[in-house]
């Protein structure tokens, strides 16, 4: 297993259910304005290990799922705001290049304290 990202979750933002509701959740560090932080799961800010890609496993609060699809701007935002849009919709493609897709199950039990993994299996 090569570790590529590993962050704590800092704070979840009371809007968050809004984008669980569509079996989405957005990720950003603390860096980012209050005004984002509503419905935004904020992790503390970390730098990406190596290059995010499709194959790769995320795994949030203890809970693993593969790495579908990631789109051209994912380890751009990640590295510089820890930002990223994750679809549980088990989908190869996205329309939006922030997006990162991930086998469709269940999201994972959000947690301050919970850690958001990435790495290559």
């Amino acid at each position: 297993m090569i570790k590529k990202y590993e962050a704590k979750i800092i704070e979840i933002g009371e809007e968050v259910e809004i984008f669980s509701e569509e079996n989405m959740m957005v990720i950003f560090d603390d860096s980012v304005p209050i005004e984002l932080r509503t419905f935004g799961v904020i992790h503390e800010k970390v730098h990406l290990l190596g290059e995010i890609e499709s194959g790769d496993v995320l795994e949030i609060a203890g809970e693993p799922y593969d790495i579908l699809f990631v789109g051209s701007k994912v380890n751009d935002t990640i590295n510089e705001i820890g930002h990223c849009t994750i679809s549980f919709n088990g989908e190869t493609s996205a329309d939006l290049p922030g997006t990162m897709c991930v086998e469709k199950k269940a999201l994972p039990e959000l947690a301050v304290g919970a850690k958001i993994q990435i790495y290559k299996a």
